[in-house]
């Protein structure tokens, strides 16, 4: 597990009207909404991610 998450928002973001992620840990990834860190982090299991980036990409697993 990951000391502390490495937060960093997609290259397209070009507002802070975005999420953030943390996938420096192998074991779970992290996203929080950038506009309200504070308010907490959905915790996903690194393919339940993967199958969401890839339909969010309009392609099949």
């Amino acid at each position: 597990m990951a000391d502390k998450p490495n937060w960093r928002t997609s290259s397209y973001t070009g507002t802070e009207n975005c999420v953030e992620v943390a996938d420096n840990d192998s074991a779970v990834i992290q996203v929080r909404d950038s506009k309200a860190k504070g308010r907490g982090t959905m915790k996903l299991q690194p393919a339940a991610w993967a199958e969401f980036v890839e339909f969010s990409k309009g392609t099949k697993l």
